[in-house]
């Protein structure tokens, strides 16, 4: 096993070659206009039109405080999702792991890892925190760490149920998981939307939001009797976080996830923050032959969505849990740290020495009602999302 990830080739260059197309009608959950194929937009006075060079087979920006959807392109249409799908896997299993639990890998959490898999480069009979774990699952979009991950969830079948379980609780019903680590399986399918919805839901969790924005962590190498367990480097593999292979970091950029795999392309969902707005975009299988597409696209439907914001009509929105119960019109206002203990108007050292990421947390000013459809749920109205200052390496 190495410890780079690898990545398999992401589209068919034939001309020839019929694409393929979008179902007539998709799924309506978010609205009726979100069940069109094509793009779908509501341009108001002053707004600029979309960037023309987007070639996703499906993306969408969404306003991800009051959920409402500016844009999107055949936002739901089910399509391979690759590890992008690992969101999904770390907010269902996030709550269930402590990450101070020591585990040691047994050999056979190891096997049965797809060729060509993405690896951080666990070892078997070595041991790791949980925290190590999730790093390796965000950073460098490890599927062993998935596996062994998934084996304390009692299993890779009893963890795609999990998963498929709280899929459908947060009404991200495109979704059909096969493979927790997101890779190329018969029937594995998500969507933007969902994507969208997932994202979500998982950046109101302060650890989501910390291991999905960090650059650099240190990582447990091999332990050696008798000597102290050295550690290496790993990155994240999210290029709009880091800037590399000629993307530039993208200004306000906190997370979240990309992927790739020979069925899915490239695919990406990214959570970005200016000017008190903060947006989520995803784009999945961009047909364009540019270098680093997916993550070029991305930005382009940032910028866009960033100045865009009052000035379209939504064209549907993202809804909110199944569990997510209405409010009351005029509710006690929460005080900063009550919702999910996440206590955010406080800063949030990192938990270990060696991870940069987001060891300090923004300050956020409190929280208000985002109203969804005909329900309403509690999310603050900032997230202690990350400042790209205090997420470098430390000296």
């Amino acid at each position: 096993m190495t410890a780079a990830p690898s990545f398999a080739a992401t589209h068919d260059n034939n001309p020839d070659r019929k694409k393929p197309k979008p179902p007539a009608m998709m799924s309506s959950v978010g609205g009726a206009q979100l069940a069109k194929p094509g793009t779908q937009v509501r341009l108001g006075p002053g707004a600029p039109v979309l960037p023309k060079e987007v070639s996703g087979r499906s993306w969408i920006v969404a306003d991800a405080e009051t959920g409402d959807v500016l844009a999107a392109h055949n936002a739901h249409w089910r399509l391979p999702p690759a590890s992008t799908l690992k969101m999904l896997f770390a907010d269902t299993l996030l709550p269930k792991l402590p990450k101070t639990t020591v585990h040691k890998v047994a050999p056979e959490e190891l096997a049965d890892l797809g060729d060509g898999s993405s690896l951080v480069g666990i070892k078997e009979n070595q041991s790791y925190t949980v925290h190590d774990l999730w790093l390796g699952v965000f950073l460098r979009s490890g599927n062993d760490a998935v596996h062994v991950l998934s084996s304390m969830n009692d299993g890779i079948d009893k963890t795609v149920v999990d998963m498929q379980k709280h899929a459908e609780e947060l009404q991200a019903l495109d979704t059909k998981v096969v493979s927790p680590d997101g890779y190329d399986a018969p029937g594995q399918v998500s969507s933007a939307y969902d994507l969208t919805l997932i994202a979500r839901s998982g950046m109101q969790k302060k650890d989501f939001r910390e291991y999905c924005s960090t650059v650099s962590a240190d990582f447990p190498g091999e332990e050696k009797k008798g000597k102290k367990r050295e550690t290496f480097k790993i990155q994240n593999t999210n290029r709009l976080l880091t800037g590399s292979n000629g993307i530039a970091p993208y200004k306000g950029i906190a997370g979240v996830k990309n992927g790739s795999t020979t069925q899915a392309g490239s695919t990406f969902t990214g959570i970005a923050e200016r000017n008190d707005r903060v947006l989520l975009v995803t784009v999945m299988h961009p047909e364009s032959d540019e270098s680093m597409a997916v993550y070029k696209e991305a930005g382009r439907l940032l910028d866009w969505g960033f100045a865009a914001s009052g000035k379209v009509t939504p064209i549907g929105e993202l809804v909110p849990p199944t569990s997510a119960e209405p409010l009351s019109p005029d509710p006690e206002p929460v005080k900063n740290g009550d919702a999910d203990n996440d206590n955010p108007a406080d800063p949030v050292a990192a938990s270990q020495t060696g991870s940069s990421g987001i060891g300090v947390a923004l300050s956020v000013a409190g929280a208000v009602l985002a109203g969804l459809g005909t329900a309403m749920f509690l999310i603050r109205r900032r997230w202690p999302l990350p400042n790209r200052a205090r997420r470098e390496p430390r000296a």
